[in-house]
Order: C-alpha cells, then structure tokens, then sequence
C-alpha cells in the first residue's frame, strides 16, 4: 500500500521544517494570534470511526482478487486515506473526525487486479475512490457515498515502478501510483528526470497529477503534466481506455485529453508513459527585485513572448515579499534578498531592506537548469531584457534560499494551525491584460469576508497570453465555526474569481471545492458533454462520486 503519512497533517512525524521562534511576533502584528500552541490533533486512538460497511461477500470477492494483505479495514488504513490536505480537511481530521471514512482500503498489485476491483465494485454497488499520494487540496478524496451503502479507498501504491524506459524518444512508461521522487530516483539511475515538481513533490504521485492536470515549478520550460502525457492506460468500469504512445495523431478529438483532468470520475489511471528530460547536470538559481507587482508582471511578460523565460519564474506581490521578510529572520529568501539588496548600490526607491521589511517592492525568483554553458547563453539575454525593465539582480543567494525551502509551506500550515491560524491557498490564471485586476478582486473579496486577515500572491506560472495567480490566506481562526468561516471566503472568493473573468483553477483541480462553478467555466453544453462522459465509461456511478461533475 501506499507510503504512510500522519492522517491529521503533512509527511511523516517530525519531518519537514518548523516555523522559526519569532513566528509568533509576526502572527499576533499581522493577525491579533499571540502565537502559542492552543490545539494539537488527536492520536490515532481519538479518531472517530463507524463500523465498517462493506459487506461480508463484497470483502471476500475483493480479497479473492487482490489478497488477504490488499483488504484493510484498520483505524489507521481507513483514517489516512479518507480525506486530502486542504484546510477543511485537515481541520477534520486534527479533531478526529473520520466517520466518513473509507470501508475498507484495496490495494491492487497490478492495472489487471485494479480494473477487476472497478468491475467487481460496480457490479456490488460499491462506490470506489481512487488515492495516489492523497494530496488533493480541493475535496478531491472526500469520501462521499451518494446513494451506495459502502465505499473503498482504491489505493494504488503498489502499482508503481518503472516500467518502460525508451531512451531515444525520452519516453518513460510508470506506474501510476508511483511517487514523483521515487520516480525521479529510477530515472536518474539511466540520466533522465520527470522535471515535474509542484509543491506537493514529496507525494504526489504520477497517476495523481495526470488526473488533476498538475503544473509544476519548472512547467515553464518542461511545460504541464498534460503536455508531458504521450499515452496512458486507465481502467473503467466499462473496460480500460488506453492510447497509443506516439507524439501527435489526427485521429478525432484526443481520448488521452478526456482522462487527464478526469479526477478519478472515469476510473483509475494504472500507467502513464510520460516524455522524460536529460538530469541537469547544473542549476542556476537567484533573485531580481522590481518596484511593484505590476512592474514585474510586465517583465515576466516581455521575457515569455520574447521566447527567453527562465525554468523558474516566481514573482511575490509587496505583501508576500514583506511576509518573507518578516518570517526569515537569518536565513531564508527573504534574509538572503536583504543582504543581495545591501550589496547594491543606488536602489533606494525600491524600499526593501531588512530595517524596513518589504515595505515595498517584490521579489523575482528565476531559474534556470540544464548543462552549464547552455544556462549562460539562455540567461544573458533573459537579465539583459530584466534590467531595461527595471529589475534589479540581487545575487544567487535568494534563488538558493527558495530552492532549498520550495517544498516547506505544507509542513510549516501544521505549525499554524497549532496556534489557531486559519491558512489555506486558491489560485487562478488570466490573460495579462486582466491580471491585476483579477488579483485586485480576488483580494478584495477575501479582505472583506474575513477579519483583518493577511491576503499574499505570487505568480506561479508565466505563459504568453497570461500567467496564474497563487493565493495564500491567513487569518485569527474563528473558534466557533472555522468550517464556516473559511467556506464563506471560499465562495466569495470564487466569485470574484468568475465575475473577473479567471479560470476556477489552474492547477488544483476541481474537486468538490470548484465543481459548484464548473459549469459556468465551461458551459452547459460542456458540462452535459463530461456527464454524458461519465455515463457512459460509469454507468453504475461508482467512480468517486460528487467529485468534478454529480454522479448520474
């Protein structure tokens, strides 16, 4: 089965980084929290659960199928597999509550064993969710039954491994349950990387991010998990639904394209052959500082349709770069950018010191991957046009700061809500032309539906015709009702984001979270066309019900 993690938070017990000790005179500045720990979640022995609902011959057949190893009904397989890791999961699960949780969790060993337990649940009218790395951040794993009496956990951690490796044509087959390090680690064995690394790296797994249709940290030079698939195999209850893995092909609307983005509403995607990239043999990593967002959106601009981005590309409004600031102390981007910052000469005007903390101006991370004289013929001309557009260079230091803590914010979220700290992200994506004024609105929605919170952005992910938006919210928690507190700003949140024009998200997925607003995204005529989908590869309903469009 999969890897196992706390169910109540990120990773494994004491691993990943701490908030650091003057955390708490920024958290009662900014918010009113003094800063201790006033909760912590419960054991294991504290979870709530009902008694398993699946019946006894449904277990049996299962178990005929998989093995006796590959059925567990245990406190801690049902509890950490029954919800992702956004805020209102987690808040959940700190308190115990898992009573939804799965019946039972099934672990095939094979895609033949996954598309026999599909069958098999369909055929007894048991609903099947299926878990890669389980850090679905939009209600992607609520385990919702619908009108079916028992539901399973599909885990697909041990359909995983390298399957296929085609050096020349830089085609990798793996499994679908296979975590993205894991992943890199057998094809660096041969010279080759994913060169996929959204901020859930440490778990995610390749199945997880074909279905949600992941963009990573370098997906601006290695492109999106979608522009990666040359073919997959996924099982569904009405057979499997494979492609051919060649490079392009004119043979109708594009079958692979339904399954990514299909969040498990089709069925369980068991191996995807993935275009690979050489391991980078160098990495040059800094910072640029700019005097506003918007000036350093318009630089993120020029650089993308000049066809000169850097593999990295991460601009942080004034608010988030004063909260690294604030947050670092001695060491980390922000401490580093400072002293890049005193290092140069004649930039007053950008207001940014570690004596007045982002009081003004942003911080731009770029980087940059590959052999070493290829990283200097791609950056020269990137930093010529960076500074004709006002950027100033701080130095490498900031770049290796980000690097080095890019995987952090999950852990550093269980820290806060120790201390009674409401902190959850959204994201969204506009043309360059309706940028700021989606962040504007955006912004503006959350400052007015919750109280004095701290409301940061960056842009994640620069293209030519516009970049993604990344949120970050914190706020005093309500200790009354912290679920209602966080799904009202949620909704307005969201409509501002569609009254602005953006996409619902662009790159967390649908989920339970976004599907409210789906079918103003794409339309009634599109939103009938996923049901009709749906219908037609789930007839029974049983694949991850409630999730992306409602189960027929």
């Amino acid at each position: 089965m999969s890897r196992e993690g706390v169910f109540w938070g990120w990773g494994e017990p004491g691993a990943g980084p701490s908030l650091p000790g003057h955390a708490a005179t920024f958290l009662r500045a900014e918010l009113g929290v003094e800063g201790a720990v006033v909760s912590r979640p419960v054991g294991l022995e504290g979870v709530r659960l009902r008694a398993p609902a699946l019946p006894g011959g449904v277990r049996e057949r299962l178990t005929g199928i998989v093995g006796t190893g590959g059925v567990r009904d245990d406190a801690a397989a049902r509890a950490g597999r029954c919800r992702g890791k956004s805020y209102l999961d987690l808040l959940r699960q700190r308190a115990g509550d898992c009573e939804d949780a799965p019946d039972a969790v099934v672990a095939p060993a094979d895609a033949r064993e996954v598309q026999q337990v599909i069958a098999a649940c369909s055929e007894e009218g048991v609903a099947v969710v299926p878990y890669g790395g389980g850090t679905s951040v939009v209600g992607g794993l609520e385990p919702l039954r619908g009108r079916f009496g028992a539901l399973i956990s599909l885990d697909l951690g041990r359909v995983e491994g390298l399957l296929d490796l085609d050096e020349r044509s830089r085609t990798a087959w793996l499994g679908a349950g296979t975590r993205l390090p894991e992943a890199d680690q057998a094809l660096g064995r041969r010279g080759c990387t994913l060169g996929h690394t959204p901020q859930s790296y440490e778990w995610a797994s390749v199945g997880g991010c074909v279905a949600t249709r992941s963009a990573g940290q370098t997906s601006g030079a290695r492109g999106r998990i979608e522009d990666n698939v040359v073919a997959l195999r996924c099982a569904t209850p009405a057979g499997e639904l494979a492609t051919l893995p060649v490079p392009a092909t004119a043979a109708g609307p594009s079958l692979k394209e339904l399954v990514i983005g299909s969040e498990g509403t089709l069925g369980a995607i068991t191996s995807v052959a993935l275009r690979v990239f050489p391991r980078p043999s160098a990495r040059r990593y800094e910072g640029w500082f700019v005097h506003s967002f918007g000036e350093g959106a318009d630089a993120l601009r020029q650089l993308v349709q000049a066809g000169l981005a850097p593999d990295v590309a991460r601009l942080s409004d004034e608010a988030e770069t004063r909260m690294a600031f604030a947050l670092a102390g001695t060491g980390g981007v922000a401490a580093e950018a400072g002293r890049g910052l005193l290092r140069l000469r004649g930039i007053a005007s950008l207001r940014v010191s570690p004596a007045s903390p982002g009081a003004g101006g942003c911080v731009l991370i770029c980087g940059w991957e590959g052999d070493a004289d290829a990283i200097a013929r791609r950056r020269a001309p990137a930093a010529r046009l960076l500074r004709r557009a006002g950027a100033i260079a701080g130095g490498r230091g900031p770049g290796r700061a980000w690097l080095a803590s890019r995987y952090a914010g999950p852990h550093l979220r269980d820290d806060l809500l120790d201390r009674g700290v409401l902190v959850e992200t959204l994201e969204t994506a506009a043309s360059w032309s309706n940028l700021e004024r989606l962040r504007a609105a955006v912004t503006r929605a959350l400052e007015g539906a919750l109280a004095a919170p701290l409301v940061v952005c960056h842009v994640s992910h620069a293209y030519a015709t516009g970049a993604s938006l990344y949120f970050t919210v914190l706020a005093a928690q309500d200790r009354t009702d912290p679920f209602a507190q966080w799904r009202g700003a949620k909704r307005v949140a969201t409509d501002a984001i569609v009254a602005a024009g953006g996409t619902i998200t662009h790159h967390h997925a649908v989920g339970t979270d976004h599907a409210p607003w789906l079918s103003e995204e794409v339309g009634p005529l599109g939103h009938d066309l996923l049901r009709v989908l749906r219908e037609r590869c789930d007839p029974a309903g049983i694949m991850n019900p409630g999730k992306l469009v409602a189960a027929v």
